[in-house]
């Protein structure tokens, strides 16, 4: 019987199963985000989430801990420089999995598990609070004529600094 035993076993033995979740995470991380199946998603989330968590503490220990489930110095190295400063004040839930539908030659669901932060698409309201917002004008002919109105002035102003140094020289 199985009694509590939670982790899904994806049909691998140990060491597979291990190396499979490596290669997945570091890919993760390189391309910030992957297409692979809903059962294996679910399972690199919960590997996936607490190295985030330990890469915002940018520690000797912590990148050492990293590299130990990773074994990708690339992946580590954009682990720590590239996503954590990004999802720094973020209290979880860095990953996000979209379901595709099902693939053709077995049938098996198929999902994109992503970096949260790093999907431009979705916009949350943090984000559009911090853009500045455009400007709509309604009654654009009335402030075209004020800055006509303006420039017009500074074009006379100009005029009458010329014809005054041009009469200068001829007294001269």
């Amino acid at each position: 019987m199985r009694h509590g035993n939670k982790i899904n076993h994806l049909g691998r033995k140990y060491g597979h199963r291990a190396a499979l979740l490596k290669n997945l995470a570091a890919a993760l991380f390189v391309h910030k985000r992957i297409e692979t199946t809903v059962a294996k998603a679910k399972e690199l989330r919960g590997y996936v989430e607490p190295l985030v968590t330990k890469a915002k503490d940018n520690t000797t220990h912590s990148r050492r801990t990293a590299f130990s489930y990773l074994q990708d110095k690339e992946a580590t190295k954009e682990l720590f420089d590239v996503i954590a400063p990004k999802v720094g004040n973020r209290p979880g839930g860095y990953t996000r999995i979209v379901r595709l539908g099902q693939r053709l030659g077995d049938a098996a669901e198929m999902v994109i598990i992503e970096l949260v932060d790093f999907n431009e698409t979705y916009v949350t309201k943090a984000t559009k609070a911090a853009e500045p917002k455009k400007k709509t004008r309604r009654s654009g002919a009335a402030k075209k004529s004020e800055a006509a109105q303006v420039v017009e002035e500074k074009v006379e102003e100009v005029k009458e600094e010329a014809t005054a140094s041009a009469e200068e020289k001829t007294e001269e």
